[in-house]
C-alpha cells in the first residue's frame, strides 16, 4: 500500500526493510553482557506437552530471554533510574522521520588499550543541520556475522557523549545503532552516554529511546527514510523490537 507523504513523495508499505536481528535458541543467537542462550522450550506439566513433534496438540513453548543482551530491543529512560519506567508507556507513536549513516568508527588510544570512538565530529559532517526525529547508525565493518557474535568482553564500539549535542540540534528523539551499547562495555558503571541522552536526572526525557543490535544490509544505502518503530507490549524499561525503513519515493 502507497501512502502519500509531503512534498510530493510516498512510501510504499508493501517493500519493507527490516532491520532487526532474529532472537532464537540456536547458537548463532546474538549475545553480549555474559548472558547465556536465549531458552525456547516446550511446557510439559501433568501428562501435557507442547510440542506436536512430541505427540502434543500445539505447539506451547515457555521463552526466557534478556532484551538488552540477545538482539534487538529498544528502551527508555527507565533502564537507568531507579523508579520503574517501562518504554511501552514512553514510545506512544511508532513512525518519525529518519536518516541513516554510516560510520567508521575512530580508533582512540588509552591505557588499557585502543577503543573504537564514535566521535561528533563525524555526525557534524554526515548529518549537516539536518531535522529529524531518528538517527540510525550503521557501522564498518558491516559484515553479516554482527547478528551471530558474543560481544562479552570485546570492548565494542561505543559513542562519543558530544555526540549528543550534534542529535538535540537535529531534533533526534530516537537513537538506532547496531551496537551492544551506547556507552563503553566496562566504564564502571557510569553510562554517561545514556545519562545525557535521557538527561537523567535533572530533566527526565520521557519520550526518547535508544534501540541497540539492529543490523542493516549493505543493500540498504544511507539517506532519509520513514521509520516505522514497534516493541512487543512489554511492562519494562526495555522490549525486543522490529524497527522497519521505508524509502521516500517521489511521485512521478
Amino acid at each position: 500500500m502507497k501512502f502519500q507523504l509531503e512534498n510530493n513523495t510516498y512510501i510504499d508499505t508493501n517493500k519493507p526493510l527490516d532491520i532487526s536481528i532474529e532472537l532464537s535458541n540456536s547458537a548463532m543467537n546474538l549475545r553480549a553482557w555474559h548472558v547465556d542462550l536465549p531458552i525456547i522450550e516446550p511446557v510439559r506439566a501433568n501428562g501435557f506437552v507442547g510440542a506436536v513433534a512430541e505427540g502434543g496438540s500445539v505447539n506451547f513453548r515457555n521463552i526466557s530471554f534478556n532484551p538488552h543482551g540477545h538482539g534487538t530491543h529498544t528502551e527508555c529512560l527507565g533502564h537507568i533510574t531507579k523508579e520503574i519506567h517501562s518504554v511501552n508507556q514512553s514510545l506512544t507513536t511508532y513512525f518519525f522521520t529518519a536518516k541513516l549513516i554510516t560510520i567508521t568508527p575512530e580508533i582512540v588510544k588509552n591505557p588499557n588499550g585502543n577503543d573504537k570512538v564514535i566521535k561528533k565530529e563525524q555526525l557534524i559532517e554526515l548529518l549537516k543541520n539536518e531535522k529529524l526525529e531518528a538517527l540510525i547508525i550503521r557501522t564498518i565493518p558491516n559484515a553479516v556475522t554482527k547478528k551471530h557474535l558474543n560481544y562479552t568482553e570485546t570492548n565494542p564500539a561505543y559513542l562519543e557523549q558530544d555526540c549528543i549535542e550534534i542529535m538535540n540540534e537535529c531534533g533526534v528523539k530516537h537513537l538506532l545503532i547496531d551496537l551492544p551499547s551506547v556507552d563503553k562495555e566496562s566504564d564502571g558503571g557510569e553510562l554517561a552516554f545514556h545519562h545525557v541522552f535521557w538527561n537523567v536526572p535533572s530533566d527526565p526525557q520521557f519520550d526518547k529511546t535508544i534501540t541497540e543490535f539492529i543490523y542493516v544490509d549493505d543493500s540498504i544505502k544511507d539517506g532519509r527514510y520513514v521509520l516505522e518503530l514497534q516493541t512487543a507490549p512489554f511492562n519494562n524499561d526495555a522490549s525486543p523490537s522490529r524497527p522497519v525503513l521505508y524509502e521516500i519515493n517521489n511521485i512521478l
